[in-house]
């Protein structure tokens, strides 16, 4: 067998199995019963300060550069 079929058997059995399992994976993790609070922080982010602007850290000065 010439390395092309090889990397071709693997590539259409064990790599697309294992990137289903990676898919799966991550879907689930997002989608936990655990993480509703922090996607709905993490979704919050932008309004934070719309009433005023955030107070810059002492260490800041000044704008862009």
């Amino acid at each position: 067998m010439d390395m092309y079929s090889i990397l071709r058997h693997f590539a259409d059995s064990w790599f697309l199995i294992a990137m289903t399992l990676f898919f799966l994976g991550t879907v689930l993790w997002a989608f936990r019963p655990g993480s509703r609070a922090v996607h709905q922080e993490t979704a919050s982010i932008p309004f934070r300060h719309e009433d005023r602007p955030a107070v810059a850290a002492p260490d800041q000065k000044g704008g862009a550069k």
